[in-house]
């Protein structure tokens, strides 16, 4: 399919306090497809400069915004999903296009939830909750309310462009938090499109500009400069564990949320539903190319049914397909990026090398129009050694480890350090309640998928003292991170 990029992707990308720019320095980056191949758009390369201008530009308005009416802020979000809707069909176009995913059967369902989440949090903030404190003095008594944190930067990956995004941008607009966003370098179109959904919002309700800001360039000194400046209150990033941790040892004193790696398993107990246990595997594998935070980035089996359950598996590889993203029938397109292959061809070297036995896939496609096409992949006999359970491969990869007993599969899970998401089957109750109190993470699905999703609803993020982050995203949840509890106590003994 041959997609046209708007013509306001090619010129004056950046958005600073209100107004289309390009780069202080005139410099752009390419952005290159990993679809075709081919160079689709050059964005602004910014740097330091460009950062101050939009810190600057969100700090000026940030008091004003701060005390505009809530429901203006809820006007305004309602606002900002008509625009996504209406134009999600060329939003979700370019950002298959740009970061690789089946365009009817994932980019055009990021582009609804993305909508979903302004209504949503549109919603929760009328009903969010202050409290009253009782006092000994009887004329006396204190309250408490929820105040905006100020100016929040908002960095994000190029797995869901938009969606991702979203679930900071929406709860952070919605308390009052004027916003510098910088998107992933691989995919910025797709995020510059929802910019502007949010800007026309902005121009079309009146609200002040440098509320909303993007910029574009490298996280190495964008990102950096953007996280240290000391007019930026509040850092919401989802990415890699390792940028995290240097994101907070760099952030000091600011509020943080921090979603980061998965290294998600799935326990398939011997009294399991296999088939469905399959069928959950090989979607939380496979979806958008294995490129997501709550994957299924490991297999879990008892040792009792691992053969029926591999038979399982190899079928239900076989329903997903690599392909153009365009084409309906494809349900797996490619991967990202060549860091991101590489990196899932080491990962199965380093098991090969090992002991590991490849069923199905292991490889790049040939014949494609990138190098990027990876198929589905099964590898069997892998063991807790190995980088596939150690660390975060990010691919369509579904690596299968034995386990003997409850105790050793909790013992496997909980041992890479990582704690976002993991999944349970089992038709035992008491299992259920077992590995719901073993496992060391922040959401445990049973008789689901890795990749299960209700984060409308649902507070999702990493689990204490994982290498996942902390922070939530969901509901109430993300709005209390964004701000920050202001008591104050009245005495009305002679008040008049």
């Amino acid at each position: 399919m041959k997609v046209v990029i708007p013509k306001e992707l090619l010129d004056k990308a950046n958005l600073i306090g209100g107004v289309w720019s390009n780069a202080e320095s005139g410099k752009t980056f390419e952005v290159q497809s990993p679809v075709t191949g081919e160079v689709i758009a050059k964005v602004p390369l910014c740097d330091t400069a460009d950062v101050e201008k939009a810190v600057q530009a969100a700090r000026r308005v940030r008091d004003e915004f701060k005390d505009t009416p809530v429901l203006r802020r809820v006007e305004l979000c309602n606002r900002i999903k008509q625009l996504v809707l209406e134009r999600k069909e060329i939003i979700a176009k370019v950002m298959t296009l740009e970061q690789g995913k089946p365009c009817e059967g994932e980019s055009i369902p990021d582009l609804d939830e993305t909508a979903l989440l302004f209504t949503d949090f549109a919603e929760d903030i009328v009903r969010l909750e202050m409290d009253t404190y009782p006092l000994k003095d009887p004329n006396k008594m204190a309250f408490s309310v929820r105040e905006a944190i100020g100016v929040t930067a908002v960095i994000t990956p190029w797995n869901y462009p938009v969606l991702i995004p979203a679930e900071y941008i929406a709860p952070a607009l919605v308390v009052g938090n004027p916003i510098v966003f910088k998107p992933a370098s691989y995919t910025p179109l797709s995020a510059i499109l929802f910019a502007r959904c949010i800007q026309d919002a902005l121009d079309e309700l009146g609200f002040p500009k440098g509320i909303f800001n993007l910029i574009t360039g490298p996280g190495g000194s964008v990102g950096n400069h953007l996280v240290g400046h000391p007019h930026v209150d509040c850092i919401a990033f989802t990415g890699e564990t390792v940028t995290g941790q240097a994101i907070c040892s760099r952030a000091g004193l600011k509020r943080t949320l921090m979603e980061l790696g998965g290294n998600g398993p799935q326990i398939v107990c011997d009294d399991a539903d296999l088939a469905k246990a399959a069928a959950a595997a090989a979607f939380g594998c496979y979806t958008n190319a294995g490129q997501v935070c709550c994957a299924t980035e490991r297999i879990l089996v008892d040792a009792r049914v691992h053969d029926k359950f591999v038979k399982l598996m190899l079928e239900e590889t076989e329903k997903w397909k690599v392909g153009d993203p365009f084409d309906k029938k494809t349900n797996v397109g490619p991967l990202n990026n060549e860091p991101t292959a590489a990196k899932t061809e080491t990962h199965l070297d380093d098991a090969v090398k090992k002991g590991a036995r490849i069923l199905v896939g292991g490889k790049r496609e040939s014949g494609r129009p990138t190098g990027l096409y990876f198929q589905p992949t099964v590898i069997d006999g892998v063991t807790p050694s190995m980088l596939l359970n150690k660390e975060e491969t990010f691919g369509p990869v579904a690596p299968i480890i034995s386990f003997e007993s409850d105790e050793e599969a909790v013992q496997i899970a909980n041992g890479s350090g990582y704690g976002l998401q993991m999944a349970v089957f089992t038709s035992s109750i008491k299992k259920c309640f077992f590995y719901s109190k073993k496992l060391r993470t922040g959401t445990i699905v049973v008789n689901d998928t890795t990749d299960y999703w209700e984060d409308l609803y649902v507070p999702f993020g990493g689990g204490g003292g994982t290498k996942s982050g902390h922070g939530r995203i969901a509901t109430h949840f993300t709005m209390e991170d964004l701000t920050y509890i202001k008591t104050t106590t009245i005495d009305f003994a002679n008040a008049k």
